[in-house]
């Protein structure tokens, strides 16, 4: 099981979804309070249940928020992003090369946010 590592960081906390394998899955932003930081991750497990936006083809069909956005970056690899019902992001992915293993991160945030227990790193 997947589980979330939140840390202190120069200017804040952020998250890090991180697979059994100990490979990140998904990140979040630098939140200003730990309590912003806990309220974000609670977020993602409650969105993370949203359907996918495949942004990378022709006439992609725009859906209601929650959602997963695949997309392609400036360097032409394949990223995901999950918004909140708000519309905000909540958690962001690496590059992949392959559009195949950002699918697959996807799934992985499915399978392991909503029951990934949360473990503060020092």
């Amino acid at each position: 099981m997947g589980k979330f590592v939140f840390k202190t960081t120069k200017t804040g906390y952020m998250f890090n979804l991180k697979a059994t394998n100990g490979e990140i899955i998904a990140s979040s932003e630098v939140y200003t309070t730990e309590k912003a930081c806990l309220n974000g991750i609670e977020s993602v497990k409650v969105n993370s249940a949203g359907a996918v936006e495949d942004q990378t083809v022709e006439n992609f069909e725009v859906l209601k928020h929650p959602k997963f956005e695949v997309y392609m970056d400036k360097t032409g690899g394949y990223r995901f992003r999950l918004k909140a019902k708000n519309g905000q992001i909540i958690a962001v992915s690496e590059g992949y090369k392959a559009k195949a293993s950002c699918l697959n991160g996807v799934e992985s945030v499915k399978k392991n946010a909503p029951d990934a227990p949360i473990v503060r790193e020092e």
